[in-house]
């Protein structure tokens, strides 16, 4: 029901679209031409030949290609699955400044893959990778924030970073401020998110909701995980 339980972000990598040169005239130096080939062997379903065009860009030590490496490994993209590996390419590239690398990382420190789990560590990651504009990662501290591991952070503070969440655009954010709208029995606000988390979302999001209003005996609601069912039957 929240991003913690469903992991996917609805998108088959984190941080891997990378713009093509708008003209010919646009410099693109070797190492991107490797990551957007990689890319495409990617989209095609072609994960061995991906995996060995990221490890041979990796070689550049380039943080986004560090983190696509990183990737692979994780995802076990024509590859055998090794979070560890993967935790020390994250590493890697968060410490150069990557953006999604730091948002990867602080993901296997919260589910404890590859590295011992550990919500401090993943906190400062996420809040690193908030701080340069990944919005999924505001979400993400909503969810510790609820844990109340965080001393310095109130549990309180988990709505403001879902309504930070769900105002940048991300479907996870929507979901879980209209979860805790629910808690307080607030339904019309609790219905605008669902509204939104499902119009803005993708398959586990709809499965998420209809969940979520399991038993539910306001019509409203009801409408809603109806309206979840139809999207995730459309989206099959």
């Amino acid at each position: 029901m929240t991003e913690k339980s469903s992991p996917e972000k609805g998108c088959p990598y984190y941080g891997a679209a990378r713009p093509v040169p708008a003209s010919a005239s646009d410099p693109i130096n070797h190492t991107e031409a490797l990551l957007l080939l990689g890319q495409i062997c990617l989209n095609k379903g072609e994960q061995r030949q991906a995996f060995e065009i990221f490890e041979i860009a990796a070689r550049s030590r380039s943080a986004f290609a560090l983190n696509m490496l990183g990737r692979a490994y994780e995802r076990e993209w024509g590859t055998p699955r090794n979070t560890a590996l993967a935790a020390g390419f994250f590493t890697e590239a968060a410490e150069a400044g990557d953006a999604w690398a730091m948002f990867n990382l602080a993901d296997l420190y919260m589910t404890g893959e590859g590295v011992g789990r550990d919500l401090a560590v993943a906190w400062n990651w996420y809040a690193r990778a908030a701080q340069k504009g990944i919005v999924k990662a505001l979400t993400m501290l909503g969810l510790i924030a609820e844990e109340g591991v965080i001393s310095s952070v109130d549990q309180e503070a988990a709505q403001d970073f879902f309504l930070a969440a769900a105002t940048g655009g991300d479907c996870w954010g929507c979901l879980n401020l209209a979860r805790i709208y629910l808690d307080k029995m607030d339904t019309e606000q609790a219905l605008i998110w669902l509204l939104r988390a499902i119009d803005t979302g993708f398959s586990d999001v709809f499965r998420s909701v209809i969940a979520l209003l399991a038993g539910e005996k306001d019509p409203r609601l009801a409408g809603i995980a109806g309206y979840a069912e139809q999207r995730l039957r459309d989206h099959c």
